[in-house]
């Protein structure tokens, strides 16, 4: 897997669900399942049957945070800079059309925190797209081949740092 690049309050705030879904998550969902259990017969229980779910989900959630926080690269978002970085928000105009334009975050979906607009674009630097922006300057232009075998131009028209 890559590494997610975390600003610090990002990675703080990933470990702090962790913790808590550790801490707090894992004895009320065996409290649940506990008590589903005591009602009786089991095959026939829709609220055991959902706490189970419910524990599987949070497992799964707790596996994806350990293994995250692993490999996460932690850094601050960029200085107000013209050149993109991991942690830039990008807008970008494809081919000449200064009407085709596309804004993302350059980083990981992470970086929006929990409570995110969920319209945000979100590119990987190890995308194509993050692949062909990072390190170039407003007006520059820049192209990659999409997996269809297409050549996408792109110019840069703004970068600001995440958040601002």
């Amino acid at each position: 897997m890559d590494a997610v690049w975390l600003t610090q309050e990002a990675y703080d705030k990933l470990a702090q669900e962790l913790e808590h879904l550790k801490t707090e998550g894992r004895p009320a969902i065996s409290a649940k399942i506990g008590a589903a259990r005591a009602e009786g017969d089991l095959s026939e229980n829709g609220g055991y049957h959902a706490a189970r779910e419910e524990q599987g989900q949070m497992e799964g959630r707790i596996r994806q945070l350990e293994v995250m926080l692993r490999d996460a690269q932690v850094g601050e978002s960029p200085e107000s800079s013209d050149q993109v970085a991991v942690g830039s928000q990008v807008t970008v105009a494809y081919g000449d059309d200064d009407d085709d334009t596309e804004a993302f975050l350059l980083g990981a979906r992470e970086m929006l925190g929990l409570d995110a607009d969920i319209d945000t674009q979100v590119y990987s630097p190890q995308s194509l797209l993050g692949q062909a922006v990072i390190g170039a300057h407003i007006g520059d232009k820049v192209s990659y081949v999409a997996p269809n075998g297409r050549t996408i131009e792109l110019r840069i028209l703004d970068v600001k740092p995440f958040g601002v």
